[in-house]
């Protein structure tokens, strides 16, 4: 399955305890949607692998965004950090409460 924006990136690690795994969104792929942020994130489905779940592009803090890679997708596709992993995304709506 593939799908509208797909990059390569480094998994890091949050520092603090029990921090996220996750990879960085390249600038050029995350700007074309900042029109689309809800509080800051844009909602979208992540694929690593074939595993795909629905997520988010979440703000690093300095302008870039990141998206979080779930235990059980790092476990299933045995992403390690520091490893190289693909990554393809699509912007989905998000569901309304």
């Amino acid at each position: 399955m593939s799908m509208a924006n797909k990059f390569s990136g480094i998994v890091e690690l949050f520092p603090q305890d029990k921090g996220w795994f996750y990879v960085r969104v390249p600038q050029k792929s995350s700007k074309p949607y900042e029109k689309l942020t809800d509080r800051g994130l844009i909602a979208v489905t992540a694929l690593v692998g074939k595993s795909s779940w629905n997520t988010s592009l979440l703000p690093y803090g300095d302008g870039t965004h990141f998206i979080a890679l779930l235990a059980k997708v790092r476990a299933k596709e045995k992403i390690a950090l520091g490893g190289k992993i693909e990554v393809d995304f699509s912007i989905r709506k998000r569901a309304r409460k």
